[in-house]
């Protein structure tokens, strides 16, 4: 009996969710070095001084190697979720521990794909929104880890976004294009209003692009359910974490973990929240 189309995708997605979360993890971990090393490059253009050689530093190069004893990551000690659990957590040559957050962002992203393709099913929607899904993932990762969303991954989501409404895959092309705009005003009025009444910043540039972005996914009218959404969730987790005492109310709250999670909830049950709004 042939698998269902719907099936196999699912099926795939787990597992190629798996292998993406380990790739994520490298790029949470060296695209904010590698955006360091680019900053200093330009920096010592702009003073006119000689940039200093370094190493080949990026996504591939060089090969993952233990931080403490430099010993390379073997095949069978890079399987997703599985490798770190057969070595316990600790590296095979120095057994110095490894990091929890390994696992838990492969085994996030690979569930979080087979729900997006359970959710979608087969095509190019569901092809798509997997993307948006890995995109989502490393971006939220990044900004809670260094407050910077680059624009080397919030761009090329607004235009693959846009490119995919040619034909309506999740929204009109015309709502698509405004939600790319709006989506990018509005934190930015809002920004510029906190900062008049406040004289501080409340929030980066990444935060709009990654909004308009968005916007150009789901369209203008999922713009509301994001923002009222991931304004709640930070708002809570904010209080939470200051009343436990882990950080300061001077200490910034990166925005865009909260806005990762408030746009995966609006691809998946965007209409039920218009709904609830009362605007669908």
């Amino acid at each position: 009996m042939p698998v269902p189309p719907d099936t196999a995708f699912a099926v795939a997605a787990l597992l190629l969710g798996l292998i993406v979360g380990s790739f994520l993890n490298v790029v949470v971990y060296r695209l904010p070095k590698m955006m360091q090393a680019q900053w200093a490059v330009q920096a010592a253009e702009i003073e006119g001084r000689e940039p200093e050689a370094q190493a080949p530093f990026n996504l591939w190069m060089p090969p993952s190697r233990c931080p403490s004893c430099a010993a390379p990551v073997r095949a069978w000690q890079n399987v997703p979720v599985l490798s770190w659990l057969w070595l316990r957590g600790r590296c095979a040559t120095c057994a110095v521990r490894i990091s929890p957050r390994y696992p838990i962002v492969e085994a996030l992203t690979g569930a979080l794909s087979l729900w997006t393709a359970l959710h979608f099913g087969f095509g190019i929607a569901g092809a798509g929104a997997l993307v948006l899904l890995w995109y989502l993932i490393a971006l939220a990762f990044i900004d809670a880890d260094t407050t910077l969303l680059p624009d080397s991954m919030t761009l090329p989501l607004l235009w693959i976004g846009l490119l995919l409404n040619l034909d309506s895959t999740y929204v009109p092309l015309r709502e698509a294009v405004i939600g790319a705009a709006a989506g990018y005003l509005v934190l930015w009025m809002v920004y510029w209003a906190f900062k008049l009444i406040t004289g501080r910043e409340g929030m980066g540039y990444g935060d709009f692009k990654l909004l308009g972005a968005l916007g150009a996914w789901m369209g203008w009218k999922m713009l509301l359910p994001i923002v009222l959404l991931s304004a709640s969730a930070g708002a809570i987790i904010g209080i939470v974490l200051i009343l436990l005492a882990r950080r300061g109310r001077n200490i910034p709250i990166p925005f865009g973990p909260y806005l990762a999670i408030a746009g995966f909830a609006a691809l998946l049950y965007g209409h039920p929240l218009l709904e609830l709004l009362g605007q669908a």
